[in-house]
């Protein structure tokens, strides 16, 4: 079983596409190697996914 690793450390960059107006942004963390933590900017004490990094790249190459 795989854990989560504890986020409230977890320093969170926006998405380069992300508006200026603060609306509809994807943030990240790069604290966490081979793991990319993603959150809603919106709700930054809701939930976040955890994807493996290799995921995270599959995903990001496929939506290029």
């Amino acid at each position: 079983m795989t854990h989560s690793p504890e986020l409230s450390t977890a320093h969170w960059r926006s998405s380069s596409y992300s508006n200026t107006n603060g609306g509809e942004c994807v943030q990240v963390s790069d604290d966490f190697p081979g793991l990319i933590p993603v959150r809603d900017s919106k709700n930054p004490t809701g939930p976040a996914l955890v994807l493996r990094a290799a995921a995270w790249d599959a995903f990001i190459s496929s939506i290029k």
